[in-house]
């Protein structure tokens, strides 16, 4: 990076926001300009008072009020869902980092890409649901969106050893979640507890649940589908526990590259903030000293029926994407609330899927539409 690069961090307090502070530390071309946050208002305070001079978004109204006094210690405050736009696609910023959890980080990462940005995006709900949009929306601005996901990041990475054209297929992995193997006796007494425990990564509780019920790769064929321009059947899923291989390529003369590293999502971020260039960074290094076994295995059960969701979505685009996206989102809710059991999770998800009225190419707008209404389907579905 041969500048200084303003870097505006929308979701600065969730996993992938903080991760992205402590690499924005070790990068002395990168400005933090901006950041944002909804509901841990807290820790915004505290990020922003070590960011002296940069702009802070405390999307949540109500409770944003009482932390006005900010403005008198150097920060920049603003108040307001409506000011993600003004930060995601203001004149001086360069690189938007994109890690709003879920529908909420739709609009935010349309501006960002409006503008012509480059965008490092975690939030794979803007694929999801309007990647129909994006993508085009891109090649018209000139923005440039580099996958932060670990898996994305690895096709990415791996997919520079040959040429678009030459790539046969990709095979996203999984961990499989804390329930790899279990009978759909033994799923339908998971509790919200016991979900939460995953075995290798520590995400916030939306993303945690995605991966107990594969949910996530279902999200992320959609978005592999989109940012890499493949066909459904270019795309594949194994089960892979040790998250170590991120993802794999292959190409048409059959040889695979994977992109390799132990689960740390510092080095995703880094990656997309700094390429085409490769530095030297804090995340966690593989120990070569070390016996180390990878196992690679097809997904079953319900992992299964999460998949097929995703593959249906993504041979079918137009509005499904954001029905599948709403009702998971709002299914996820329900069950941490204790109103559904797990399992129910991808069934209500699957009926409000098939009973959507489908639009095959809708705007943002309509994008927005289907996504409110899953999710009063979903509110209907469980009796809320």
């Amino acid at each position: 990076m041969t500048r200084l690069n303003n870097l505006a961090i929308l979701g600065s307090t969730g996993s992938i926001g903080r991760n992205t502070l402590l690499v924005a530390e070790s990068m002395p071309d990168l400005n933090v300009w901006g950041i944002s946050g909804c509901r841990n208002l807290d820790l915004l305070c505290a990020q922003s008072l070590k960011l002296p001079g940069a702009y802070v978004v405390a999307a949540n109204t109500e409770e944003a009020e009482q932390y006005s006094f900010l403005d008198s210690l150097q920060t920049r405050l603003r108040i307001g869902m409506e000011h993600l736009n003004w930060m995601a696609s203001h004149p001086d910023v360069t690189v938007v980092l994109a890690a709003i959890v879920g529908s909420a980080g739709v609009t935010s990462t349309h501006a960002a890409v409006g503008a012509g940005k480059r965008v490092a995006l975690a939030n794979k709900e803007s694929l999801v649901m309007a990647g129909h949009i994006l993508m085009p929306l891109a090649k018209k601005t000139g923005a440039q969106i580099i996958p932060v996901d670990s898996e994305h990041s690895a096709i990415w990475q791996a997919s520079l050893a040959g040429r678009k054209s030459e790539i046969e297929r990709v095979i996203l992995t999984a961990s499989g979640g804390p329930f790899r193997g279990w009978s759909d006796e033994q799923l339908a007494r998971v509790t919200p507890e016991s979900a939460m425990e995953h075995p290798t990564w520590n995400m916030g509780p939306k993303i945690t649940i995605d991966s107990a019920t594969l949910m996530n790769k279902a999200l992320e064929i959609i978005e592999a589908r989109w940012l890499f321009d493949l066909e459904p059947e270019q795309i594949s899923v194994m089960i892979h526990p040790q998250s170590i291989v991120h993802s794999l390529v292959e190409f048409q003369d059959g040889s695979v590259i994977a992109q390799l590293s132990p689960p740390d999502m510092k080095l995703p971020i880094q990656y997309a903030l700094s390429f085409p260039d490769r530095i030297v960074g804090s995340a966690e290094r593989m120990d070569w000293s070390q016996r180390l076994s990878l196992e690679l295995l097809p997904p079953t059960g319900i992992q299964s029926e999460a998949l097929s969701l995703g593959f249906d979505v993504a041979r079918r685009g137009g509005t499904s994407g954001a029905v599948l996206n709403a009702a998971n989102e709002a299914a996820i809710s329900a069950f941490l609330a204790g109103e559904i059991s797990f399992t129910e999770i991808i069934a209500a998800c699957r009926e409000i899927l098939q009973q959507h009225e489908f639009r095959p190419a809708p705007t943002l707008a309509d994008v927005m539409l289907a996504d409110a209404w899953a999710r009063e389907e979903i509110a209907k579905w469980i009796g809320v």
